[in-house]
């Protein structure tokens, strides 16, 4: 086993424990981890995405748009370029001649811009204890007809896709690729998998089998992701159920934590069909808001996401969890601790066609798994493990419409991660 597969293991069996020790010298940081712009398929300045967030009270954001780090020369045409027409008067209004650079395109009359580096534009943003931007990227790649995406973040160098035979091959060996620069360079980095329903791409099954996937995304705003799945495929809670019972009880593989993300790709309007900014997130608790600070929080599992929900305290120990609101007035919460408990009935069945044929899709789980402990309305919730628990997180949900949901009925709502049970250990 390699150095770095080592540590993430061990943070993946302990990580949880230390969380309340940690936080008090500690303070909660929030930041957007999925990021798309003009550097791929967004339709937006890096520039004018970065202050967007910055003036929205984030503070730290990924880029990660796909195959590609914000490092080498890239030219924009303001014509051509998805939204340019929209974007660029914008950006021109923005920043200063002196700061925009351009020159004539090969069609007649038209114009490019070209993009500002990473080490160009992030010294106009960051702020130490304020604001902090991150390298990192959108690996893309596929098997046969399924997209398989994933962030990586933290890194020095662009990481390409590397394929494989399977599904858990492609994402093995991708993750294997983030895992190797961060023991080669010696810099804190880390791989998250990235809409497992896009495209039906990643099945519970698929995923769980993947030791080192430690971050999946429990929520992501873009509108073709499916958070709450579909007539072949589960929730993103559901999957992520599944997947915790059968890694850490069958598998005995690390616990696998829960990240809300934006994916933001339209900044300039905002309406359930597009992928907009500001949809979901995650609060990190750190002492430092660094790279290296923000990584070892979250591998460690203290962070949680959020669609708008904000927690006002947070204690997750080996004992149990424990939470406090800051509520809105005039808006209600409920609090569901879920998890599986030992014993549970681990049988499932393949989804198939009319022929009889298993499809490559979910299969079909006890209600055992993912069952919800308990459930507690108000702004301050608790729940105390017992000894037959091998899980058990908190989901909050509030009555409160978000206000620009990817999905028509979303409300605002937060994920905790797992806490161990003595089942598990």
């Amino acid at each position: 086993m390699s150095t770095a597969r080592l540590i993430l293991f061990a943070l993946g069996l302990t990580g949880l424990l230390t969380t309340a020790t940690a936080a008090d010298s500690a303070r909660w940081w929030r930041g957007n981890l999925h990021t798309h712009s003009f550097w791929s398929d967004g339709d937006d300045f890096p520039e004018m995405i970065a202050e967007r967030y910055k003036l929205n009270g984030y503070h730290f954001l990924a880029f990660t748009d796909h195959n590609t780090l914000h490092t080498s020369n890239k030219w924009v045409n303001t014509e051509s370029a998805k939204s340019a027409k929209l974007a660029y008067p914008k950006y021109a209004a923005r920043w200063s001649k002196g700061w925009i650079e351009t020159r004539p395109a090969a069609k007649d009359g038209q114009t490019e811009v070209r993009l500002k580096l990473l080490s160009e534009y992030r010294g106009k943003f960051e702020e130490p204890d304020r604001f902090l931007l991150m390298q990192s990227e959108e690996v893309t790649d596929r098997w046969k007809t399924a997209p398989i995406h994933m962030n990586a973040h933290n890194l020095r160098e662009v990481i390409k896709p590397r394929g494989g035979e399977s599904v858990v091959e492609v994402l093995s060996n991708n993750i294997a690729s983030v895992l190797e620069q961060r023991q080669r360079t010696g810099q804190p980095m880390f791989p998250h998998v990235n809409h497992p329903n896009f495209g039906l791409a990643i099945t519970p099954e698929e995923l769980l089998q993947v030791r080192d996937a430690r971050f999946f995304e429990v929520f992501n705003g873009h509108p073709t992701v499916y958070n709450n799945g579909t007539n072949r495929s589960p929730s993103m809670d559901r999957l992520w159920d599944i997947a915790l019972t059968r890694r850490v009880a069958e598998l005995k593989f690390p616990v696998m934590y829960g990240l809300g993300t934006d994916d933001g790709h339209n900044y300039h309007t905002n309406r359930v069909g597009s992928s907009n900014p500001f949809r979901g997130w995650v609060w990190v608790r750190s002492a430092k808001l660094t790279p290296e600070g923000l990584i070892a929080a979250m591998e460690a599992g203290d962070f949680y996401s959020s669609s708008g929900v904000k927690l006002r305290e947070l204690k997750q120990e080996a004992k149990g969890i424990s939470l406090e609101i800051e509520a809105e007035p005039g808006v209600t919460y409920t609090t569901q601790f879920i998890g599986t408990r030992r014993g549970y009935d681990p049988k499932h069945e393949p989804q198939r066609n009319t022929a009889g044929e298993a499809l490559r899709v979910a299969h079909t789980y006890s209600k055992d798994i993912g069952a919800v402990f308990a459930e507690v309305k108000g702004s301050k919730a608790s729940y105390v493990l017992k000894n037959d628990e091998i899980y058990v997180r908190a989901k909050i949900i509030s009555s409160k419409p978000h206000p620009n949901p990817s999905q028509k009925g979303d409300v605002e709502t937060a994920w905790t991660q797992p806490v161990i049970g003595a089942a598990a250990r």
